[in-house]
């Protein structure tokens, strides 16, 4: 992967030779298409291994319990309720309600348990005889039906009613508004869901010793215990953890790929932000990031109130808020705004940049487009937050999944505006290639303007995954496609989307060289993608899908956390470097905060995402793990600790320049940084960590079913962890929040003045000049590329 070739010239069409060693390029091409192969077959494996809905269930003595068309209806309203926004089904949803496979599994064991005289001395053959009830299978594919004991249909029965008191309950007071679902056909099409789930948790797959869902939940009732492969595939995973890690670390020290501890004389003198005048379409970049900052003001206020019903249920401080914004809309609204502020930052510093990377130059009409582009994306938010509101009324009739909420997990938006955020995507990366296409034409495909642009276009066409996932979808496929946006999309390309936009602004700044900054980006493509893409499956273990699955998704996971440890050690030496590049200039580094917040994207990079990740990535952890609080508390951290820190540091980058020289202070960006900081870390490790923690062990004792149980949330020690959040919450928001809100308020209050730049010297940096090392006085010697200092590639 040497650079020997990087230098020549190509004079057809041109334009601007590769910059890297092809080996590079072949390299992320190679490692990518093989797990997108691999990906491939496993989503083939979902349709042909999934659970099936049997066409209707009866008892042994021909009573009809349930149809496979109640199953379907009972996914339907369980969606249309924003019920995987409150509980759960096999482990993935929320976390205040019950998961519900767990609970129909335990209360329905219960039953039967007792129905055949556990209370007597023959309770021993009553265990027996409840775990072949649950264990054997009777599903006969020829004719659709699935037969149940006697005893079984009569915990179905006993079911129903419990289901109609827990959803319909007419005071509330816990977490679902008062009489939320209250029509017996619902409750009745509901518990058929949970108790179909609860069979494909229990019942053998034909021809294998465990269940559907590899035998989760941990049930003594019905004898789920781990299967074989959770218990192998975790210990090899570790195994291949260490060959991974050992493995990188030994080639790095053999050989310097990255180049970056080379001896570099340039010197840099970084124009004052006031000097750097911006075009017409960067300045309308100052409302993206005002709406950015107000999405996540009321994201933080929002994501209190719902963490305020796990320390009481009750009231809001006095207030009945459950009768107005329960649990499952809170939450609803707080995991799509975290996705729809994160995502306006992320158009915003792609729209600021390409005028930069076209050395100026912007078409006309950009900044209309780009104003366009905000008012839809506002009217997208807008109408898909009323419409999660009025679909889980019940206002919208049979529109519910297309103007209302269709239910899935971070997928909950209708599909209506699913389609438009898709579509306005696609426009903002129009935008782009429009302000970058006279620079595109100048450029190899390999370098870094058509890895901007390549990036910016994989963020819609990914997400637009999602859109396989419907409400009329099984549960196991519409998982395996809503994963590939809550995975894929998320940790494979935003991520490659922030490795090459920072790569970039380092670059336009001359801290890095462009040809080190494309080393970095290809070993991100080659490092994430081999463990990244096939690691989507760890979030499928216990899914419903076959146990290669598993086996696979452990496997790979283990790999992700490989460049989470380079990167972390690797960081010190560009930090170190960045220090050495503007501590001689002349001038003032203008960008400290903003490289503050992406040295902390680095901390919570390897803790959040990486330690926290880990954690409870492993089969035989996640199986008892799953869908607890230490499932939050990597959400959190690495959510808020990578995306997050990210989307407030682009925003910080561009109102330096937005906002005039005069009005600028350093103070309200430090507040933010260190509140913003501070106030994750306490969430973290004084409510979340110790606080899964301890639900970790409660399922290991007592059981899963009870362990996400209300009446174990509600306990003294869980609500006194809630509690103690408090004002880590108060910090986060009142002195991070709301600095970020206000300096981005001056960035559209008192925006600099538009002037279009000119085009610039192929060699020039916008944001800064470089003075070779003879105008100091030295002597000019080539860098360790064989460059002379001062005439780099940009």
């Amino acid at each position: 992967m040497g650079t020997s070739d990087a230098t020549a010239q190509d004079t057809t069409g041109g334009r601007r030779a590769r910059m890297i060693g092809r080996g590079w390029v072949q390299a992320a091409v190679l490692v990518t298409a093989v797990g997108f192969l691999v990906l491939g077959l496993l989503a083939v494996r979902t349709y042909q291994a999934e659970p099936p809905i049997p066409d209707r269930v009866v008892t042994s003595t021909g009573r009809t319990l349930f149809t496979g068309d109640d199953v379907r209806e009972g996914q339907r309203a369980f969606l249309r309720n924003g019920l995987m926004e409150y509980g759960s089904i096999f482990g993935h949803g929320a976390y205040l309600g019950p998961d519900f496979t767990a609970d129909y599994l335990h209360r329905s064991a219960e039953s039967v348990n007792k129905q055949y005289g556990d209370d007597t001395s023959s309770s021993s053959d009553a265990h027996t005889r409840t775990v072949e009830d649950f264990r054997t299978n009777r599903y006969d594919e020829r004719t659709g039906t699935l037969v149940w004991s006697p005893a079984q249909g009569e915990a179905f029965e006993q079911l129903t009613g419990h289901y109609a008191d827990l959803l319909g309950r007419p005071e509330g007071k816990q977490g679902l508004r008062p009489n939320a679902i209250t029509d017996p056909a619902d409750i009745h099409d509901l518990t058929a869901y949970f108790g179909w789930s609860a069979w494909a948790a229990a019942a053998e797959r034909p021809g294998k010793s465990y269940s559907y869902t590899n035998n989760w939940p941990s049930e003594s009732l019905v004898e789920n215990e781990p299967t074989g492969h959770t218990v192998l595939w975790s210990v090899l995973s570790l195994i291949f953890l260490l060959v991974g890690a050992g493995g990188l670390f030994a080639a790095f020290g053999r050989w310097n790929f990255l180049g970056w501890h080379g001896s570099d004389q340039r010197t840099l003198r970084f124009h004052a932000p006031g000097a750097v005048r911006l075009t017409p379409a960067q300045r309308t970049t100052g409302w993206f990031f005002f709406v950015m900052a107000a999405l996540f003001l009321v994201q933080t206020l929002l994501g209190s109130a719902t963490q305020h019903y796990r320390a009481d249920l009750g009231s809001f401080f006095g207030i009945p808020l459950d009768e107005w914004l329960p649990y499952n809309l809170t939450r609803t609204w707080h995991t799509q705004l975290a996705i729809f502020w994160v995502v306006t930052s992320f158009l915003a510093i792609g729209i600021f940049l390409a005028p930069l990377i076209s050395r100026g130059w912007e078409p006309a009409k950009q900044a209309l487009l780009s104003r366009l582009l905000l008012g839809a994306l506002t009217v997208v938010v807008v109408g898909s937050l009323l419409g999660e509101m009025a679909g889980m009324r019940g206002w919208l009739g049979g529109l519910w999944s297309w103007f209302g909420n269709q239910g899935w997990e971070y997928l909950d938006l209708g599909r209506v505006w699913q389609v438009l955020l898709v579509a306005g995507m696609a426009v903002w990366a129009l935008i782009l290639f429009r302000g970058l296409r006279r620079r595109l034409a100048t450029e190899s495909v390999a370098n870094m303007p058509w890895l901007f642009f390549l990036a910016a276009l994989a963020l819609p066409a990914f997400y637009a995954v999602g859109l396989l996932a419907t409400p009329n979808s099984t549960y196991t496929t519409a998982d395996f496609w809503r994963f590939i946006v809550v995975h894929l999309w998320v940790e494979d390309f935003l991520e490659l989307f922030t490795t090459v936009t920072v790569a970039y602004l380092f670059v336009l700044l001359g801290v890095v060289r462009e040809r080190v900054a494309l080393a970095v980006i290809y070993l991100d493509i080659v490092l994430y993608s081999a463990g990244g893409v096939i690691g989507t499956m760890h979030h499928l273990y216990f899914s419903g899908e076959p146990a290669e699955h598993l086996a696979l998704g452990a496997t790979f996971s283990a790999l992700e956390v490989v460049p989470l440890l380079f990167l972390t050690v690797e960081a010190w030496s560009f930090l170190q470097l960045g220090a050495r590049r503007h501590s001689p200039s002349s001038t003032p580094f203008p960008h400290r905060w903003a490289v503050m917040f992406l040295a902390a994207v680095g901390f919570w990079n390897f803790l959040g995402a990486g330690v926290f990740g880990f954690l409870i990535n492993l089969p035989i952890v996640s199986y008892y793990e799953i869908g607890t609080g230490l499932t939050a508390n990597h959400a959190h951290a690495a959510m808020m600790g990578v995306y997050g820190m990210l989307a407030v540091g682009f925003a910080v980058f561009a109102l330096r320049y937005l906002i005039p020289e005069h009005r600028w202070s350093d103070r309200w960006p430090r507040l933010s940084f260190w509140s913003l900081n501070l106030g994750l870390a306490w969430m973290s490790f004084a409510t979340l960590l110790p606080g899964g923690a301890l639900q970790l062990y409660k399922v290991l004792d007592a059981g899963y079913a009870d362990a996400r149980s209300l009446g174990y949330l509600r306990g003294p020690t869980n609500t006194f962890l809630e509690w103690i959040r408090l004002p880590g919450d108060v910090v986060f928001i009142v002195g991070g929040v709301l600095p970020l809100l206000w300096m981005t308020w001056l960035g559209i209050r008192h925006r600099t003045t538009a002037a279009r730049l000119p085009d610039a010297p192929e060699q020039e940096l916008l944001f800064t000049e470089v003075v070779p090392a003879d105008v100091e006085g030295h002597a000019a010697e080539a860098d360790d590329d064989g460059v002379p200092a001062g005439q780099e590639e940009r």
